[in-house]
């Protein structure tokens, strides 16, 4: 079976374990948010505020690709 695009949905155990490796990734991202969030109560020079927000931009966009691989997941499977 196949979906108007004509890809094959994901097998079910595949889904899965998308699902509970994007879950466990979700955690991971999470600590290292809060760690950063938690760097920004703190007095920072120049250096130490660019790495922050370097650190806040790659979070952002591990948090996206992370949710989008979970709408992908949901919508094939």
């Amino acid at each position: 079976m196949t979906d108007s695009t004509g890809t094959p949905p994901i097998p079910i155990e595949h889904a899965q374990e998308i699902r509970r490796l994007s879950h466990d990734l979700s955690n991971a991202l999470e600590i290292v948010l809060q760690t950063s969030y938690l760097l920004g109560t703190v007095d920072l020079d120049e250096n130490a505020r660019k790495w922050r927000s370097m650190l806040d931009g790659g979070v952002q966009k591990a948090t996206d690709i992370n949710r989008r691989l979970r709408d992908f997941v949901r919508t094939n499977s």
